[in-house]
């Protein structure tokens, strides 16, 4: 795990707490509900939390199957096509 994916990751966790403890203070003083919707409160908070996590893990997985030395040498080589073409 890169710094990168721990500081999202751990955002991520403070957010969510953030957001779980706004919508239990919510519950509690304006809108009363029984516990079963406290409960799919904590579920609702935790599935989201686990599907922005994977959805994050997936993108930068992407971008990580590449080695700078390919991407470096695939930009070189893109200047090297577009400074041909203009020239023709």
């Amino acid at each position: 795990m890169t710094k990168k994916d721990a500081f999202f990751t751990f955002g991520l966790t403070i957010m969510m707490g953030v957001l779980w403890a706004l919508g239990e203070v919510v519950m509690g003083l304006w809108y009363p509900v029984n516990a079963k919707g406290h409960i799919f409160w904590f579920a609702l908070i935790v599935v989201a939390t686990l599907v922005v996590s994977v959805w994050h893990s997936l993108l930068s997985d992407e971008s990580a199957r590449r080695s700078p030395q390919e991407e470096k040498y695939e930009r070189k080589m893109k200047k090297k096509q577009q400074s041909s073409k203009e020239e023709e």
